[in-house]
């Protein structure tokens, strides 16, 4: 089965992710088909937009194949998983500077490799089907694919709460978050390629789809805004997971819960990475702070376990090492930031 489909139907260059049954998770050749396309359509004249969605009513893209890289970390070989970081946060950074007006259909699931496609897209439409997260604390990795400068940017502290407890949002908290642009019925998607077909501009993109979007209800993160960013304000975790279980409100007290729950290390190095996001600013240098995270991270005990709980074993039982957040050390977060040398991703940074 072709796992990438890419067509061009008059002016709009369209690419389906074509998983289903795997809810349309990334592999390195799906990563390569997009770039190619991209690439190829970045220059040709016959290609004003980019479509891009998935096949099925479950999931635009459930993330990576995360069981490949656990593989790959299990038998320590570091090549396919240091090629598949790479080539993806290369896709991610040309989606985000990409010439020609980009449109993502979230539709159903979305969440970590999912976001890396459709989050960093110039038009983002979500549907009242779509689920998105970057659950990564979960597994003892963290909010890669440019989540770091997503969540980091995101207003206010929202994408501090969505990161460190792996939260899961939809459609209406998705645009409060800034991780999404329209909402768009499911009822109404198949009128969106006939509303970009005479699109030539970034302009006129927005336009067609304001045509098809609703007003998206009051999510519950804009009712929660006030304990979040009260909360969340720090830059010690045990400080935020604290100031959490004091709070009056319980969705507050259940986020302390969350954050426990997750891996420590994941969870003070994704605060860490969040934080110098934002003081990083554009999505390049997020990116290569990231890879050097990546690499780091998968060869760190939590990930391998973290997702044999969640996806080999699914006994939901992670045992984490260290087991709280006052066993990672300052020193042992540091670690995970260090430079590359030669083996650095590289990406340049760009003006917005």
């Amino acid at each position: 089965m072709t796992t990438v489909l890419v067509r061009v139907e008059g002016r709009i260059g369209r690419i389906t992710l074509n998983r289903p049954a795997a809810l349309n998770a990334l592999t390195l050749d799906m990563v390569r088909h997009l770039d190619r396309a991209l690439i190829a359509w970045a220059r040709d004249d016959r290609v004003a937009i980019v479509l891009i969605d998935g096949t099925g009513d479950r999931a635009f893209c459930a993330g990576g194949d995360i069981r490949a890289l656990y593989d790959a970390a299990g038998a320590q070989d570091w090549a396919p998983l240091t090629t598949f970081f790479r080539e993806e946060y290369h896709l991610n950074a040309r989606i985000a500077r990409y010439p020609k007006p980009v449109v993502a259909v979230m539709d159903g699931i979305t969440m970590g490799g999912g976001i890396g496609i459709g989050g960093h897209a110039s038009h983002r439409i979500v549907t009242e089907r779509s689920k998105l997260a970057m659950p990564e604390t979960r597994i003892g990795f963290f909010p890669d694919v440019g989540g770091t400068h997503l969540l980091g940017m995101a207003p206010g502290e929202l994408g501090t709460h969505l990161a460190l407890t792996s939260g899961r949002v939809d459609a209406a908290d998705a645009i409060a978050g800034n991780l999404a642009d329209w909402l768009v019925p499911v009822e109404r998607l198949g009128a969106v390629p006939a509303q970009l077909a005479a699109c030539e501009s970034a302009a006129d993109v927005s336009a067609a789809l304001q045509a098809v979007a609703v007003t998206p209800p009051r999510g519950a993160l804009a009712d929660a805004r006030t304990w979040i960013d009260r909360c969340y304000a720090g830059d010690r975790a045990e400080a935020i997971v604290a100031a959490l279980r004091d709070a009056p409100e319980p969705d507050a007290r259940q986020a302390a819960g969350e954050i426990t729950a997750n891996s420590p290390t994941s969870v003070k190095v994704t605060l860490a990475a969040l934080r110098r996001a934002r003081r990083l600013g554009t999505i390049e240098p997020c990116l290569n702070q990231e890879f050097r995270l990546a690499l780091s991270l998968t060869r760190d005990p939590d990930f391998r376990e973290g997702v044999r709980a969640a996806v080999v074993d699914k006994d939901r039982q992670p045992r984490w090492s260290p087991a709280d957040l006052p066993g990672v050390s300052d020193a042992a977060v540091e670690r995970h930031f260090l430079g590359l040398g030669a083996g650095e991703l590289g990406l340049a940074a760009i003006e917005p």
